[in-house]
């Protein structure tokens, strides 16, 4: 689980640098921009939701645990 999770944030990483990239590239020239900016900023929204989605799932089924502090009622 440890390694999808990283596996994840590094793909999250790498589409929020390419974003940053494209917008680098082409953000000086007159010309309109290509849709790379848009479509690296949805594929790394695209990885967040799911990210989040399994690790609610894992959660759910019980593959982990939580370890925060311990709730006192």
């Amino acid at each position: 689980m440890k390694f999808v999770i990283l596996v994840a944030f590094i793909g999250i990483l790498g589409a929020l640098a390419a974003a940053g990239f494209f917008m680098l590239r082409k953000g000086r020239s007159s010309d309109r921009r290509s849709p790379s900016m848009a479509r690296a900023l949805a594929v790394r929204v695209g990885l967040s939701v799911a990210l989040f989605l399994v690790i609610l799932l894992s959660w759910k089924l019980g593959w982990i645990q939580p370890t925060g502090l311990p709730v006192k009622s």
